[in-house]
């Protein structure tokens, strides 16, 4: 067999090996982020869907605590847990096919390519949205309408699976995928910021003669924090659109946008900004924790296959 023949072969298994390394990688990534930021995520939650019951952050978090503990933080985390490690496995997965293709746009081999472009890496996050929120957006519905159960009134849902369950039987597959089409507005331009912020920062952070993928334990922190916070920073309103659209009975909103113009109407365009605080400070420890899981994932992976 000549060598032109088994080329392709080895390329095929070095391009499912990194898939499959990205995938897992993703998925240790998300369990870390749900430890650390669920608290953070419950608030900013609480605060995006209510009105008048909580003064600002920490009023929120002190509330939360006085009535259901400590553990009352962790509310509704089971949903996140079971789903977010999944999703940020295909997230991560998502972002390196996206780098393929943008090699494969140019009609190169990602083993023997130069490094992508700015605009390149800003493909693949954006693109690494798309196939996330097929699964973000079910979870995220499901999560809200746990998180929003806890500040008073009915219990109205026994777990998760019920939560599903009731969704279904009320609007069907269509009432537990609301929502998507904010989750997709979020995540979108929110992903190509976060992975392009963690690159840049890597790469400003990586020393003369070194490669990004050996940098110490306090830089990956650091640049998985940063990346964090860029992504916050842009994916608040949507995000309070997405919680407003999940969490609100049927037939209050008819979309997207009547969802935007009513809250504009009734809370003024500050409203697209609310749990804010909680988000910014859920981005840097959720994420740094986050690209942790990654980075060091992918370096044990590296050691096996």
């Amino acid at each position: 067999m000549s060598a032109v023949e088994v080329e392709p072969v080895i390329e095929v298994k070095a391009s499912t090996a990194s898939s499959v390394k990205s995938f897992l990688s993703g998925g240790f990534g998300g369990m870390a982020a749900v430890l650390v930021g669920q608290p953070f995520d419950l608030v900013k939650v609480r605060l995006q869907t209510s009105e008048g019951v909580y003064k600002n952050t920490f009023d929120c978090f002190k509330q939360i605590i006085k009535k259901d503990g400590v553990l009352g933080l962790y509310r509704g985390m089971a949903t996140p847990l079971a789903s977010i490690t999944p999703i940020f496995a295909v997230s991560f997965w998502s972002y390196d096919l996206g780098k393929k293709m943008a090699y494969g746009f140019r009609g190169e081999q990602t083993g023997v390519a130069k490094e992508l472009t700015l605009a390149e890496l800003t493909f693949a996050g954006a693109f690494s949205a798309v196939p996330t929120t097929l699964f973000m957006a079910p979870s995220e519905r499901v999560k809200v309408l746990m998180q929003i159960q806890g500040q008073g009134g009915e219990q109205k849902y026994k777990g998760p699976l019920d939560v599903v369950r009731q969704l279904y039987k009320e609007g069907g597959v269509r009432s537990i995928f609301r929502g998507t089409g904010a989750t997709l507005l979020r995540d979108s331009p929110g992903s190509a910021a976060y992975f392009v912020a963690y690159e840049l920062v890597k790469k400003s952070l990586t020393p003369a003669g070194t490669r990004p993928e050996d940098l110490s334990f306090g830089a990956v922190l650091f640049a998985g924090g940063m990346a964090g916070v860029a992504m916050w920073t842009i994916a608040i309103p949507p995000d309070v659109l997405k919680s407003r659209l999940q969490s609100a009975p049927a037939g209050t909103y008819n979309g997207l946008v009547d969802c935007l113009q009513k809250t504009i109407k009734a809370d003024g365009p500050a409203a697209l900004f609310k749990g804010l605080g909680p988000a910014m400070l859920r981005a840097f420890p959720a994420n740094a924790a986050t690209f942790l899981g990654v980075e060091y994932s992918m370096r044990a992976m590296n050691l096996v296959f």
